[in-house]
This record gives C-alpha cells, sequence and structure tokens, in this order.
C-alpha cells in the first residue's frame, strides 16, 4: 500500500539530490568513486545490478550509491508497451530532473528514448518516491541546452563531454516535468 510523501514542488532546486540524503550529500566514498570512474561509465553488469538493487529495496539503496544522483525511469515500450525500467544519472533544472540519451556515446540512442518520443507520460522513481512525469527532448538547437548540459556534465564529472567524443550524433537531453500536483506516492 502507498503513502503519500508531502509535495516535493519545493524541495527540487538546481544542484540538489532529490529524495533521501545524508547530510552533506552522498557519502565519501561515493563521491570517490564517481570521479575515480569518471569519464567512464560502470561496466554493463554493474549498472545492472545498481539498477536491480535500487528497484528491489524500493529506492532505499540505489539513490546516490554510483556517487551522483540516480533515478529509475520506467516507460512503456514504443511498440509492445511493456514497461521498461532505466536506471539513469540526473540533475535537476528549474524543478524538473534532467537525464541525457546518451548510450555511453554509442552511434544510436538509447532504446528507453524511443519509448519515450512514443509516449512522454512516465514514471519517475527518486529514492523512495514514485512519480509522474512528462517527458520532452531537449536538443542542441534549445536555447537553454549548453547550459543545462553543463549541469547534467558536473553533476556526473565530465562523462557527457567523453560521450559526446565518442559519437557524431549530438547526445539529446531530455528534461522530466512532474505532474501538477503530484506528491509522490512513497512505499
Amino acid at each position: 500500500m502507498a503513502r503519500r510523501a508531502g509535495p516535493i514542488a519545493g524541495a527540487v532546486r538546481a544542484g540538489e539530490y532529490v529524495g533521501p540524503q545524508p547530510p552533506g550529500g552522498p557519502p565519501r566514498l561515493n563521491r570517490a568513486l564517481n570521479r575515480w570512474s569518471s569519464p567512464w561509465t560502470a561496466p554493463d553488469r554493474v549498472l545492472a545490478v545498481h539498477r536491480w538493487l535500487y528497484e528491489r529495496n524500493d529506492g532505499r539503496v540505489g539513490h546516490g550509491i554510483i556517487g551522483a544522483p540516480a533515478l529509475l525511469l520506467y516507460t512503456p515500450g514504443g511498440r509492445t508497451g511493456i514497461r521498461r525500467c532505466t536506471g539513469l544519472a540526473y540533475a535537476v533544472d528549474g524543478g524538473r530532473l534532467i537525464v541525457a540519451a546518451s548510450n555511453s556515446g554509442a552511434d544510436k540512442p538509447p532504446a528507453w528514448f524511443y519509448n519515450l518520443q512514443a509516449n512522454p507520460a512516465v514514471e519517475v522513481q527518486v529514492g523512495r518516491l514514485h512519480l509522474r512525469a512528462r517527458a520532452a527532448g531537449v536538443d542542441a538547437s534549445h536555447t537553454d541546452y549548453h547550459r543545462i548540459w553543463g549541469s547534467v556534465n558536473g553533476t556526473i564529472n565530465g562523462r557527457l563531454d567523453a560521450y559526446q567524443a565518442k559519437t557524431s550524433r549530438p547526445i539529446p537531453l531530455v528534461a522530466l516535468t512532474l505532474a501538477r500536483g503530484e506528491g509522490g506516492g512513497q512505499r
């Protein structure tokens, strides 16, 4: 049974984590791991275990475990409608959560990006909060793209720049705007 958490609209501010956070940000070990592994991405198996842990313990562990704020993005499959889950690092920009469709610098965007184009209504889990949101692409032609890119890139210690160097496609950003009145269900 879901309990209702208080509104988070005022709690989402640029440069801050959303959801549970120890005082002073993520633990030192997590910050150190994030800096040490930058600008590379973790191996696929590590990312899969992170997502599995985050999902199985309902966000008690996983939000900051990789040294950067992470969320779970739930999208319906573009063709099948089957619910898909993806773990992503994010930054906060003016009340929106921003994620990058980097696919670790591959020449094709990640599958979840195609799912968002087919259906922009998503669910986001940030820590223990479950929120409804609407996704909108922010491409290189958007006036705030470079400012937002800098925010996301800084949050994940330069990984976006490293990913962009690996591919010729411009990496799109995705703004996740929380549904109006969404307080977020907490389990």
